[in-house]
């Protein structure tokens, strides 16, 4: 006896379009930012400047990115593609973690190519800058604050912004270094500094990204917690099959076979059981979305090839 059994009737609305709005202001804010920040570079002659523009930038394309993967992600499922499109923030994810490696590589070769040939820079222009670029930058991070546990690639903005306010602190003191010892180098030293701030954070999204698409068990979930909370629901003789991943970010799924006793078979006793499973998982471990095969006893043997 198959059941998908959920109280909310479908799939939850998506992280990322749960905080579109947030999305919005923080790449309006970002984009200014990058045209007084290149401004600034062209201006100063500041590659650490240039560079945390060029990272900046790559930001605004990955919130473009996150804002045109949640309005995918919101079409209605299809015979077709039963989950809809609710992927496609993931993989807007893992063309972010991509864009950001990109960027540091770039970044650090261009800073090599200027060792020791390295240009006078207006410190008066490039402090500037900068400190916008660090006030800006703080004001996304209070906008995005509460909701980046909620979705992959807001996260994944929200540590983008993190990594543009340590940038920025990294252009302000190679600034004031300058105008305090005419050390010019600093600045190259600076920008190689930003490059290898970015790609820890683009590992670490990297890294999420592929849990997903590898159906990994959402973090925090104790898989041998749900089957002691199953095993314990009136009537439930043993689970097996147990399955739990994540469509999305905020949408993980979960899947079992239990194995009841023959009387928990009938219409009334297989709603209850129902209920107390659902209920179960979506009061303990926050998932709605549950489907539940019930088996009798007797089926057991024709279970061959049992999973966890």
């Amino acid at each position: 006896m198959g059941h998908d059994h959920s109280h909310s009737h479908g799939i939850a609305a998506t992280g990322t379009g749960k905080h579109r709005k947030r999305l919005v202001g923080v790449l309006c804010i970002t984009l200014a930012v990058v045209l007084v920040q290149v401004i600034g570079a062209v201006l100063s002659g500041s590659l650490a400047l240039l560079a945390d523009a060029g990272h900046m930038l790559s930001d605004a394309a990955g919130v473009s990115i996150a804002l045109l993967a949640a309005w995918i992600a919101a079409r209605p499922a299809s015979n077709q593609r039963t989950y809809g499109y609710q992927r496609a923030e993931v993989l807007a994810a893992l063309a972010n973690a991509l864009v950001l490696i990109v960027i540091a590589v770039v970044i650090v070769t261009e800073a090599i190519a200027r060792l020791g040939t390295t240009p006078a820079v207006r410190t008066d222009v490039m402090l500037t800058a900068a400190a916008l670029g660090a006030v800006a930058n703080l004001v996304s991070l209070l906008i995005l604050r509460g909701a980046q546990k909620e979705s992959l690639n807001v996260r994944g903005a929200y540590l983008e912004v993190l990594g543009d306010l340590l940038g920025s602190i990294a252009v302000i003191a190679a600034g004031i270094i300058i105008l305090a010892t005419g050390y010019q180098a600093a600045d190259t030293i600076a920008s190689i500094l930003i490059a290898f701030m970015i790609v820890p954070r683009a590992w670490h999204l990297l890294r999420d990204v592929v849990d997903v698409l590898l159906e990994a068990s959402p973090k925090g979930v104790d898989v041998k917690l749900i089957r002691e909370h199953i095993l314990a629901v009136d009537g439930v003789v043993s689970v097996h099959d147990i399955h739990i991943w994540t469509i999305t970010s905020g949408v993980p799924v979960f899947s079992a076979h239990v194995v009841v006793e023959d009387d928990a078979l009938s219409a009334s006793g297989a709603d209850r059981v129902l209920d107390k499973l659902v209920t179960c998982l979506g009061s303990h471990f926050d998932t709605e979305h549950c489907t539940f095969q019930l088996e009798p006893v007797s089926h057991a043997e024709h279970e061959a090839h049992q999973h966890a």
